[in-house]
Parts: structure tokens; C-alpha cells; sequence
């Protein structure tokens, strides 16, 4: 029996709620980290996010990013849009080396412990004036995972700022728990499909401004949205999701999980470098 490679990027509302899950913050209890410092942890817990990391260095990116601008054309070739290369490591060996790059790994696990998978890769890619907008949600709400202890860090491959329609959170949303939304499935504009309304109330805006090879690192129960890109500048970010190895996975997402600190948990795969890059 061949393991997917591609899987719904949004899963059914149905599905999800046959399963039983903890949508709660588990704040990081790692006293002594090794690359953040412990106020990096300590910020972390108080607002569900980090920013802004170096991860890549200009001449690193720049040869990331020649390579996306040719995935990205051979997927468009084939009638696809900016937004379609999901679980990309599952397909493509260079998105698999990223999201198992020493660098972030490190990272992730002084948030996350000893063990660690690393199960999804998305690129987010809003092309200029391309009137896309994602509205204001909380990842662990879509996810058939549980305890909701996953983060994403956000990779920008281009430079990411208020102009070309940058990521933004709501500072210390991750510790009140699943939010209320609002189902937003006829919005053609909306990349999501939920929208969680009236977030004035929680607090300003951070606005994630990264130039490209630095990331930002948040909680799957932080608040975070985007505009519309209205500008004539790209703006792509590669989005690499990883969880505890205590986390399980529901609907077959165990299949997407890479372990990249510790051994292969029971309940998860650990899946190979694709050949094709």
C-alpha cells in the first residue's frame, strides 16, 4: 500500500469534530534552551510568538527562492494557483531538507522538547495585487491534532512587510483556548475558510515584518491573519509545522510526520527524503 503524498489541506468541519481534542496552551517549560534565550521562551509563553529569527543568509535564500520561483512555475503550468504546494515535503527532497535543517530544528525543540515531528510544509505565496486575503483564525482549529501544541515557523523567502501584505497576530490570543469563528466558505477572496470576528477586542495587531531567511515562530492558538497583497511586490513565505511527539495525529495526518529529535513515536510515521527535488 503506497503512503499519500498529498492530503486536504483544510479538513471537513464534520470530521473534526468527531474528534476529541484538546485545545488548550501548553506553555514551554525549558529552562535552560540551547539557541533561544530564556526570555525568547518566557515571550513565547506570555504572547504565542517569536520574531524575528535568522535562519538563512541572503545568498542562502536567494538560491531557496530561484528555487520556488521554478516549482512554483511548473505547478502554475499545471493549473495551479500560488497557494497549491501543500505537504510539500512529502514530494519534494529541497522542502524536505528545509524543514529538517539542524538550524530550526534546534530551535523548534528548545519550545518542544526532545521529541519532535516535523509533519507539514506549505508555501503561502501572495502575488502582487493578487487580492487574497486570509482572514483572522487560530491553526489548531483546523488540525485533527491533539494536545494543540504544534508551532509554525514562518520562512520568508521574499521580504515580508506592511506593503506587500505581511503576517499579523494578536498578541497573547494563544491562551484563551478555541475561539469562536464564523464559517467564511462563500468569501472567494478568503484563503480559509473561518473567520474569527471582532479580534479589535484581544488587542492591536503585531504586524511580522521578516526580510527574507528570517522567520517567526508562533503557536497553533495564536490569532494570526493577512491582508491583501495590493502592491507590485511578491510576498512568499514557507510555513513548517511542527509538534511534540506526544501529539497525535488523526485522519491519516500521522502520515505526514518527519521525526527530526528523538525516536519514531508509535503513532507516527517518519517519512523519507523524496528523490525528486
Amino acid at each position: 500500500m503506497n503512503t499519500p503524498n498529498t492530503f486536504q489541506t483544510i479538513p471537513g468541519q464534520d470530521d473534526l469534530h468527531q474528534i476529541e481534542r484538546d485545545l488548550s496552551f501548553h506553555p514551554c517549560t525549558n529552562a535552560n534552551p540551547k539557541v533561544l534565550t530564556r526570555e525568547q521562551v518566557e515571550h513565547f509563553n506570555r504572547t504565542g510568538y517569536i520574531l524575528p529569527l535568522r535562519i538563512f543568509s541572503e545568498s542562502e535564500v536567494a538560491g531557496l527562492r530561484t528555487y520556488f520561483d521554478n516549482l512554483l512555475a511548473k505547478y502554475m503550468s499545471e493549473g495551479k494557483d500560488s497557494y497549491s504546494i501543500s505537504s510539500a515535503h512529502l514530494r519534494h527532497g529541497r522542502v524536505w531538507d528545509v524543514l529538517t535543517n539542524p538550524r530550526i530544528v534546534t530551535i523548534v525543540s528548545d519550545l518542544l522538547g526532545e521529541s519532535v515531528v516535523a509533519w507539514g510544509s506549505h508555501f503561502f505565496c501572495k502575488m502582487p495585487r493578487d487580492g487574497k486575503t486570509v482572514s483572522w483564525h487560530q491553526d489548531a482549529s483546523y488540525w485533527p491534532l491533539t494536545p494543540s501544541k504544534a508551532v509554525t515557523v514562518w520562512l520568508a523567502i521574499d521580504d515580508a512587510d506592511r506593503g506587500n501584505a505581511c503576517m499579523k497576530y494578536i498578541s497573547g490570543t494563544q491562551g484563551l483556548g478555541h475561539l469562536t469563528y464564523q464559517l467564511s466558505e462563500t468569501d472567494e477572496s478568503n484563503i480559509l475558510n473561518q473567520t474569527v470576528p471582532e479580534v479589535e477586542k484581544y488587542g492591536a495587531p503585531v504586524f511580522v515584518e521578516l526580510k527574507a531567511g528570517e522567520a517567526s515562530l508562533h503557536s497553533d492558538l495564536l490569532l494570526h491573519g493577512s491582508d491583501a497583497n495590493t502592491s507590485d511586490r511578491r510576498r512568499c513565505g514557507l510555513t513548517l509545522r511542527y509538534t511534540p511527539g506526544d501529539v497525535r495525529a488523526y485522519m491519516g495526518w500521522h502520515d505526514k510526520g518527519v521525526v527530526v529529535r528523538g525516536e519514531t513515536p508509535a503513532h507516527w510515521n517518519n517519512r523519507a527524503r523524496p528523490n525528486e527535488e
